[in-house]
């Protein structure tokens, strides 16, 4: 699937407001910013509206602003960041209402090249997260051009994602993505679309309710699916072996029954963990020392719970990823955040950083688990959206990417 979407290459941005959307939900401890990887991931894109000539105004939610707004979720560290990382001062409106008229005077006295950071948009409550309209109509009125580069958001259809675009459109104005959402859309739309093959796909994480329509959609695209994480323990469980207190999921086995014939029918390989790291129970705290052993697939005792999968799983996955041309991998293989129960999440890294096959990490844990482990740099691109990236692998057209205009 080619994006033919526009561009910020394609609109001329000299001396016009241009309102971008990005992806600023870092983690955030006593107030500082623990990760910045979404943060240098909207440089590019505003460095070029910078150079361009644009006035940039941008704006992004954190974090899930449940007791409505509150300085612990507010952009201010963000645009601390952003300064330094720009070089140049970020005006940073921390007016709670977002577009009020704290926001219309900083974009009124902007020059061109200057930049702006709106609050957190989810201060606004219901009006973003149901794409309220009059929000969408507020943000629109602060801009000439909208540029959304919010892939991790691009799933929902928010006020500042969707809602906006309608207004600006109505203006006349012109709707784009950015280089981060131009890279997502090309690397998840041509691996899942237009793979060079052999395309192995790799599935981990804990539940299969997660990932029933991702299991699906690549069965039929992929050559290859590996399923390891605790929703492999359902697959083995619809095969008949005991799982002991593994992590299981009753009401799918028949699904994970029909996608096992299924792979079958497709004349695809299905790999399952043939061996699993077992425990007594799960590691309380979660990186607490704890007592493992290794034990076959189908002989896991009955008072024992699978945490990881085991070594010769560890093998057989590799093997598996050493012929590919493309490997797609969404989910760790087991409790990767305690190092005892990381070596099968590792292994599957390392396997990925060897090959030289085009390797895209779909976001969410896997992109943690890439990151922590050291292994980012050898991939071919990590995706900074956990569920947009889940919902681009089941084949969902997501509504940040559609309300772009067409080139």
């Amino acid at each position: 699937m080619g994006l033919n979407k526009k561009s910020v290459d394609d609109i001329n941005v000299k001396g016009k407001r241009v309102l971008v959307r990005c992806d600023f939900n870092v983690p955030l401890k006593n107030g500082e910013i623990t990760d910045e990887t979404r943060i240098v991931a909207a440089l590019p894109t505003i460095n070029k509206l910078i150079k361009d000539g644009g006035k940039v105004i941008l704006c992004s939610h954190l974090g899930k602003v449940k007791n409505g707004p509150n300085e612990g979720e507010s952009l201010a560290p963000v645009a601390k960041r952003l300064s330094e990382k720009l070089g140049k001062e970020v005006n940073f409106v921390s007016d709670y209402n977002v577009t009020g008229e704290a926001a219309t005077a900083a974009v009124a006295a902007m020059n061109e090249g200057d930049v702006v950071l709106l609050q957190n948009t989810r201060f606004r409550g219901a009006d973003e997260t149901k794409n309220g309209a009059e929000f969408s109509k507020e943000l629109a009125d602060l801009a000439d051009l909208y540029v959304c580069d919010a892939f991790g958001s691009s799933h929902r259809a928010h006020a500042s994602v969707e809602g906006v675009t309608k207004c600006i459109t109505e203006k006349g104005g012109e709707n784009a993505v950015g280089y981060l959402m131009q890279k997502e859309i090309e690397f998840l739309g041509n691996a899942v679309e237009n793979p060079v093959r052999p395309f192995v796909a790799i599935l981990g994480g804990a539940k299969v309710a997660d990932k029933l329509n991702v299991i699906n959609n690549l069965l039929e695209k992929c050559d290859t699916l590996i399923i390891g994480g605790g929703m492999a323990f359902t697959f083995l469980k619809a095969k008949g072996y005991e799982i002991g207190n593994s992590l299981v999921d009753d009401e799918k086995l028949d699904y994970c029954k029909e996608m096992m014939a299924k792979a079958e029918k497709l004349g695809k390989k299905l790999l399952l963990p043939i061996d699993t790291t077992v425990a007594d129970g799960f590691p309380n705290p979660i990186d607490a020392e704890i007592a493992v052993e290794v034990v076959d697939a189908d002989k896991i005792p009955a008072d024992k719970e699978g945490l990881d999968i085991g070594t010769k799983t560890q093998e057989l996955f590799a093997d598996a990823v050493k012929s590919a041309k493309t490997v797609v991998w969404n989910g760790p293989m087991g409790v990767f955040e305690n190092p005892i129960l990381a070596k099968g999440t590792i292994a599957v890294a390392k396997a990925l950083a060897e090959t030289e096959a085009t390797t895209i990490i779909g976001g969410g844990d896997s992109a943690a688990a890439v990151n922590q482990l050291g292994f980012a740099d050898k991939m071919s691109h990590i995706s900074t959206g956990g569920g947009a990236s889940l919902e681009f692998l089941e084949g969902k057209e997501l509504p940040g990417v559609v309300a772009a205009d067409d080139k």
